[in-house]
């Protein structure tokens, strides 16, 4: 089974209400934004793995599209030095996914609770937020407070707010 058919089937299995939408594969921010289906309404998130210079610690942060990306800024937030990109190797050994695919879904795979939940305050808005479920062909679209109350719980990794 593929990493967003489990993705699927997880949510439906948890009754969780969702949007699913199919498309040609979006690898950036412009491609998701230029999806027929996004709306001013729906928050579309930038999603970074981040790691330490040891690569002992992981993050998986979750920021707005536009919103610019400082290492240091995030770094002194999470009272970590020196946090960068995670290397490639990292997401399909850790998460089961390919570059252009991350997503806060992903942590379902997770099972040793490596990576550490980090959300910029800006995401939670009103309306409703889009993830790619693991799968960068697909976008899966939940009302904000589903979100928020339903999705993040059921990650079993207790988020940090930056």
């Amino acid at each position: 089974m593929s990493t967003k058919a489990m993705i699927m089937e997880r949510i439906r299995f948890l009754s969780i209400p969702h949007e699913y939408h199919e498309h040609a594969p979006a690898y950036t921010m412009a491609d998701c934004l230029a999806l027929p289906y996004a709306a001013p309404d729906v928050t579309f998130c930038k999603n970074i793995l981040l790691c330490n210079r040891q690569q002992t610690a992981f993050y998986l942060y979750v920021t707005l599209p536009d919103k610019v990306f400082r290492t240091a800024d995030v770094s002194k937030a999470l009272q970590s030095s020196r946090l960068s990109f995670a290397p490639a190797d990292c997401l399909p050994r850790m998460l089961r996914l390919e570059s252009g695919s991350l997503s806060p879904l992903g942590l379902w795979f997770d099972s040793q609770q490596q990576i550490q939940l980090v959300f910029d305050k800006d995401v939670q808005q009103d309306g409703r937020i889009a993830f790619h479920p693991c799968d960068n062909t697909a976008t899966v679209v939940f009302e904000q407070k589903v979100f928020w109350k339903l999705v993040v719980p059921q990650l079993e990794h207790e988020p940090i707010w930056v």
